[in-house]
């Protein structure tokens, strides 16, 4: 049991685009992300998925509306949902998602 200081954390994350695992919780796996960009459309089919940010803003778009997030701010986007995340400077998610593991 250690913790874990998401500033650091973000700081030490240097690529963008690949997931650096913080940890699992129960059947969910914790995941930090470095983004800036925009990502493709897509939907999760079987998962819903949390994003909260850890730094900068993220736009999330959806199909009907754009929702803007600032750290210490999170959405959760039900299974299914098309959205394309959008960093227009910086951003660092944390996001929770099933463990692919089990």
């Amino acid at each position: 049991m250690n913790k874990i200081s998401l500033p650091q954390e973000s700081e030490n994350l240097k690529e963008f685009w690949q997931l650096k695992n913080l940890g699992n919780i129960n059947n969910h796996t914790i995941n930090l992300i470095k983004l800036q960009g925009e990502f493709e459309w897509h939907s999760h089919d079987n998962e819903d998925k949390l994003f909260m940010v850890v730094d900068g803003i993220l736009e999330l778009h959806f199909r009907d509306k754009v929702v803007t997030l600032h750290p210490n701010e999170c959405i959760i986007v039900p299974k299914g949902v098309e959205n394309k995340p959008v960093g227009k400077d910086e951003v660092t998610l944390m996001l929770f998602e099933p463990n692919r593991a089990l």
